[in-house]
């Protein structure tokens, strides 16, 4: 769902064949008809990215299934609050578990179908908060921010074997996961408007800009990028001070300074 089906469907429109893993079934063959009956190349394998076994056979019988493994896009997240005092062990777990051991998993078994196959191109989908924080949410933020550095690390690991890491850092996107964060709170309205009026562009994204992003980072268009952090913010961590500072004229200059 979200960015990962937008993925999904630009990846699919520009001529490859797509594996969704996933383990919601629903969601996932949700997304499969559609592409199929749009006549693209797609499959579906269920995989929780959390269990080592699962992405093991996930991976080996998309490959199996496609012959070679040339993009991989990790994209599992969850989002959790609390600040380390209002965390407890198994919610930081969990939000590590899906995000840094998922990823961790899925570049771990799909790298060496990647290096059978000549190299190709990671792409992990971090966050703002993978560069920045935000209040009440510290194993999110954590967990965000080791998914940047290990793709760091894999972009140097890997350099002179054909295969670039980089990650796409969105900022506030419309996805199922937005909307379930919103209804968290008394006035979900509310709180999606305050996320449009952080953005200097006036709006939240949409998870086909994101894919975008992503499609070109795994493109031969960046065949000399690798090991960086792309936002996709629409300019939410331009403004020092954030946008209140900027709309209330602080930092402005007249004619004298």
């Amino acid at each position: 769902m979200g960015i990962g089906a937008a993925t999904a469907q630009v990846l699919c429109e520009l001529g490859a064949s797509v594996a969704i893993l996933d383990r919601d079934e629903d969601a996932a063959q949700t997304t499969v008809d559609a592409l199929m009956q749009a006549g693209r190349r797609v499959s579906f394998f269920l995989c929780d990215v959390s269990s080592e076994v699962s992405v093991k056979e996930a991976i080996d019988a998309a490959v199996q299934r496609y012959g070679a493994l040339n993009v991989l896009v990790s994209n599992a997240g969850i989002q959790r609050y609390g600040n380390v005092e209002h965390t407890s062990s198994e919610v930081w777990d969990e939000t590590f578990n899906v995000h840094v051991r998922g990823c961790f998993h899925v570049t771990r078994f799909g790298i060496p179908a990647m290096l059978a196959s000549g190299g190709g191109a990671i792409v992990v989908v971090g966050s703002v908060q993978s560069l920045a924080a935000i209040v009440n949410s510290a194993a999110y933020v954590a967990a965000k921010h080791a998914l940047l550095g290990l793709t760091r690390s894999i972009a140097l690991d890997y350099a002179n074997q054909n295969i670039r890491a980089n990650c796409v850092c969105p900022g506030t996107i419309d996805t199922p996961m937005l909307r379930w964060s919103a209804n968290l709170f008394r006035s979900p309205e509310e709180l999606i408007d305050r996320c449009i009026r952080m953005h200097p562009l006036g709006r939240i994204g949409n998870p086909a800009e994101v894919a975008r992003a992503i499609a070109f980072l795994a493109s031969d268009w960046a065949s000399f990028i690798t090991g960086t952090s792309l936002l996709v913010d629409g300019g939410l961590l331009l403004p020092a001070g954030g946008m209140g500072l900027q709309r209330s004229g602080i930092g402005t200059s007249g004619g004298n300074e």
